[in-house]
């Protein structure tokens, strides 16, 4: 039997020290939350929990750094957080699965999206912009409406009554005409109400 050369030893040396770091860094990572396609690290998930005062649930996610926008993986916006900040990868045009053929900062919007902008008026295809203070344009151009203003006048000219919108699968988009906007899906168990509630 011939004894390992040096080079043989470093190798395995190397591998070894390599799987031990690889065990301990699985072991230390106990949260799951992973948005655009960026897992967190969990003391950036503590730290976000801190300072924000909300429980953040282990799950796949979008958001949306400009204007705040957010959801899961796959699905419709959510709801609407603090704007820019800085976690996770970049917002892909496919994070909503959208088939819609309008983009907000670059987000092909889910069809429950569209639905719900569609209480408000015409919806057009195109490419959009959208900042946390609700302005929105078309795509290199200037503001031409902001979106919570538009809520709240839908809400007076109705009275301020309420409305929902339900899919076949059961998905449910609604507002209490107050400018409380709510959001439940029963099929990825989501549900979100926004900031007016």
């Amino acid at each position: 039997m011939r004894s390992p050369t040096r080079q043989s030893l470093r190798t395995i040396l190397t591998f070894l020290l390599l799987a031990g770091l690889a065990a301990m860094s699985s072991q230390a990572q106990t949260r799951s939350v992973i948005i655009n396609q960026v897992r967190l690290p969990d003391e950036v998930v503590l730290r976000l929990e801190q300072r924000y005062r909300v429980p953040i649930r282990d799950g796949d996610y979008w958001y949306d750094r400009k204007s705040g926008a957010w959801g899961t993986s796959g699905g419709p916006t959510v709801g609407f957080i603090i704007p820019n900040l800085e976690i996770g990868g970049p917002l892909r045009a496919d994070a909503s699965n959208g088939h819609t053929g309008v983009f907000i900062n670059g987000r092909q919007l889910h069809q429950l999206d569209v639905a719900g902008l569609l209480q408000l008026g015409p919806v057009y295809q195109g490419r959009y912009w959208m900042d946390g203070a609700g302005n929105i344009g078309v795509e290199n151009g200037p503001m031409l409406l902001n979106l919570w203003q538009v809520v709240r006048a839908a809400n007076q000219r109705s009275g301020g009554g309420a409305y929902s919108s339900y899919t076949r699968s059961g998905s449910m988009f609604g507002s209490d005409g107050n400018g409380c906007l709510v959001f439940n899906d029963p099929s990825s168990h989501t549900s979100a109400t926004s900031s007016g509630c």
